[in-house]
């Protein structure tokens, strides 16, 4: 089946163009040319791939950047006209998987896609084929059906508070600073500011899980080092 692609871009001649050569190369492709159309697709439609234009009529890319990744972990690409560090940092940290700067060669973006795939592909077919099951105080994770339970009620988690919540189960007992986590589950170079990313979802973990910060049962916070799971 071929992959499906989300392109949100609002410079028409840019869009056509990107979408003639995906097209030629098999995928389908979804277009957008404001925020607004695109959150209502990223929130009623499954995609396999999402291309990105930062600066954007009503949403921006970033926030739709963020609207996906409360719902899934498929691969995003930002289109940029800024070629800016800081604006690569503060995109990465909020999960984007590479960037493409303008002016660029569609020829480009059809192989950097297709290269992002590949990962994505390759990553979840090592992933299907585990059957770990991790377990601790009525806290059950099932890995290859990205479950969650906790005292037999399942609990919702986004692709990121999974990942941690795996890589501290996976740990357990050993406690794991806020670099180490976020290199592992973002696969980016940890930055300060990054430090702040991991706080919010190690927060939102515990409100899931009821799990009180002044004397947790689950996460506990090892003061000067970081997380971890008993």
């Amino acid at each position: 089946m071929s992959a499906k692609v989300l392109l949100v871009e609002d410079e028409l001649e840019i869009a056509n163009l990107v979408e003639l050569y995906l097209k030629n190369e098999g995928f389908i492709v979804e277009k957008c040319s404001n925020g607004l159309d695109a959150k209502e697709k990223i929130e009623s439609e499954s995609f396999d791939i999402a291309l990105l234009d930062i600066m954007l009529p009503g949403l921006d890319g970033l926030q739709l950047l963020s609207l996906i990744r409360e719902k899934d972990n498929y691969p995003v690409i930002m289109l940029t006209a800024k070629d800016d560090e800081i604006d690569k940092i503060t995109g990465l940290s909020f999960g984007a998987d590479d960037y493409i700067t303008k002016p660029f060669k569609p020829l480009e973006v059809v192989a950097r896609v297709k290269a992002q795939l590949r990962r994505f592909n390759q990553y979840n077919k090592n992933k299907e084929s585990e059957t770990l099951i991790l377990a601790t105080k009525g806290l059950e994770m099932n890995i290859e059906k990205r479950l969650v339970m906790l005292n037999e009620e399942i609990i919702e988690l986004t692709p990121k508070e999974f990942s941690i919540l795996q890589l501290l189960l996976e740990n357990k007992g050993i406690a794991l600073d806020s670099e180490a986590i976020f290199e592992s589950v973002w696969g980016e170079k940890y930055y300060t500011a990054s430090n702040n990313t991991i706080m919010v979802h190690i927060r939102h973990l515990r409100e899931k899980m009821s799990d009180a910060v002044e004397k947790p049962k689950y996460i506990k916070t090892v003061w000067g080092v970081g997380y971890k799971i008993d």
